[in-house]
């Protein structure tokens, strides 16, 4: 498959710390068997859970925001397959597939482009390229009715996370028509207009394109959400959001009960659940903010939304452990880590 690179098992335990009288979960988890047939490698695994990672930034230096986000996957990696392998995670029933590489597509335009408007049209032109490469993967995942937990880069991969998976899911027979719901904890509703593709607007092409059915944002943040935005959300009755300060600041409902009305909002069909770091207070990312929920809360989302909702994918975007402005925060890679290992626990119960 083209832009993507499979692991082997050397791969994994290249970053695994093997330790006498201990078992990581990069000893337990699988990898595919045979890349050059990737349906039959996924219907012979007993995974149910395929984890891959996206790190790339083209999608939010696209929509104007600071480069970064490519720098999360290889971080939450490294910590996640360090997690020891015990009776609360046994590691065995999940997969680490790989991850794609579009560093040469960012490469290029950087090289090329004249100036600062040019390289933005590359960018968004760009993007597209990444949909079409992600959605095939998730389409034959979710096609032979694997969950797949989608790592890193901007929240652009929404798009194709959601059109695979609603796809995957209809081929497979599992839905009746190719169309998912969404739940995303985030500070923004990135359902700006459909302006080229970018970060901002990976739900407002799921939705016109028709593959998303019903969308509930948890955490909006009010100073951040543009007008018409805000209309075309509360003008539709299939979106609905909860906003920080509603949850936070004027407390009508409690960040528990949020989650409950987006996991019942949702309930009817299969939802892809979405996480962007910047929901999270000082976690670095694209659009880091002292203003969020706390990780302690972000936990609790991903463990109650796997168990309450009929759960497509996972999908964790906008971390970063290094922007290109010179942040940088190690420990994102790790809070990652965590936030996996709390979905797969919360869906296992389910």
């Amino acid at each position: 498959m083209h832009h993507f690179k499979f692991y082997h098992k050397q791969d994994v335990l290249s970053v695994t710390k093997i330790r006498r009288f201990e078992t990581k979960l990069g000893e337990r988890v699988q990898v595919l068997a045979n890349p050059a047939n990737i349906e039959a490698s996924l219907q012979e695994s007993s995974a149910n859970y395929i984890i891959l990672g996206i790190p790339e930034d083209i999608g939010v230096k696209a929509n104007g925001g600071i480069g970064g986000t490519d720098s999360a996957w290889l971080a939450f990696l490294k910590a996640f397959l360090n997690i020891q392998s015990n009776d609360f995670l046994e590691g065995s029933n999940m997969m680490v597939l790989g991850h794609f590489d579009f560093a040469s597509i960012a490469e290029l335009i950087d090289q090329n482009a004249f100036n600062e408007e040019e390289k933005m049209a590359a960018y968004r032109h760009a993007v597209n390229t990444i949909d079409d490469s992600v959605e095939q993967l998730i389409h034959i995942i979710t096609q032979n009715k694997k969950i797949p937990i989608v790592i890193g880069g901007g929240h652009n991969n929404a798009y194709p996370c959601i059109k695979g998976a609603a796809k995957g899911f209809y081929k497979a027979g599992v839905i009746p028509i190719a169309q998912i719901n969404a739940i995303n904890l985030d500070a923004h509703a990135d359902f700006r207009p459909m302006e080229g593709r970018h970060s901002g607007n990976g739900f407002s092409y799921a939705e016109e394109d028709g593959y998303l059915e019903k969308y509930c944002v948890i955490g909006l943040h009010e100073n951040y959400i543009p007008q018409n935005v805000w209309m075309d959300m509360v003008n539709n009755p299939f979106i609905d959001c909860i906003t920080y300060e509603d949850i936070f600041v004027h407390e009508k409902r409690t960040f528990i009960q949020a989650v409950a009305h987006a996991t019942s909002f949702t309930d009817d069909t299969l939802c892809g659940i979405e996480l962007d770091m910047d929901a999270i207070a000082d976690t670095l990312s694209s659009a880091q903010s002292k203003v969020g929920i706390t990780p302690v809360q972000a936990r609790q989302y991903m463990q109650y939304a796997a168990a309450d909702t009929k759960a497509a994918y996972l999908h964790i975007s906008e971390g970063a452990v290094q922007l290109s402005n010179g942040d940088k925060d190690p420990g994102t890679g790790k809070l990652i880590s965590y936030l996996v290992s709390d979905f797969v626990k919360g869906h296992m119960i389910y």
